[in-house]
């Protein structure tokens, strides 16, 4: 039990969400792949919820309160729109889910709630399209881990790292054609 705690907490996570809790659950805590993965999606939507309901008013408060935070949040929210409003115009809040879905560092939950606060998606929109996200997302790290571990048990670390290799290898191809885009 104490296991699916843990994960679930995992999921939550800022920085680690899936790309984390899953491997935790599956390759550290011996979970059945299937539970690691609806616990993490549980735990991973459940921060998200959180986060979009609270950030507007965690924003406002900070801001009525504070000439600091007001002129931060200003600053971040313009420099923010200015960069990436294009982007968000042409592929709409369906960004979202593709933001997420593609299990990278930064991309994932937190920062696609973020992202649909900045843009003013409203709540009931960008959950669902986060939650597609997650749930392909989910799928993904799902599968690599599974296949990481088939990876280390048959053939060893050897062929474990050069998978891991081959990984990085695609991520920076992906990061690379995601700044043309």
């Amino acid at each position: 039990m104490i296991e699916l705690i843990k994960t679930f907490l995992l999921a939550m996570t800022p920085v680690g969400e899936l790309r984390i809790a899953i491997p935790m659950a599956i390759g550290v805590y011996g979970l059945n792949p299937i539970v690691a993965y609806f616990v993490s999606v549980l735990g991973n939507l459940f921060i998200v919820l959180i986060l979009l309901t609270l950030l507007n008013k965690v924003s406002s408060f900070l801001s009525r309160h504070s000439s600091f935070f007001k002129r931060f949040f200003d600053k971040l929210f313009s420099h923010t729109r200015d960069k990436y409003s294009d982007k968000v115009a042409k592929y709409g809040p369906y960004l979202l889910i593709v933001f997420v879905a593609i299990p990278l560092p930064i991309t994932g939950g937190w920062t696609a709630s973020l992202v649909s606060f900045v843009f003013g998606i409203q709540i009931k929109k960008a959950f669902p399209l986060i939650a597609l996200g997650v749930l392909i997302a989910g799928l993904i790290v799902s599968f690599l881990t599974v296949f990481g571990v088939a990876i280390n048990d048959y053939f060893g670390t050897q062929a474990l790292i050069g998978f891991l290799f081959m990984l990085l290898l695609l991520f920076v191809i992906y990061r690379n054609l995601f700044k043309k885009i």
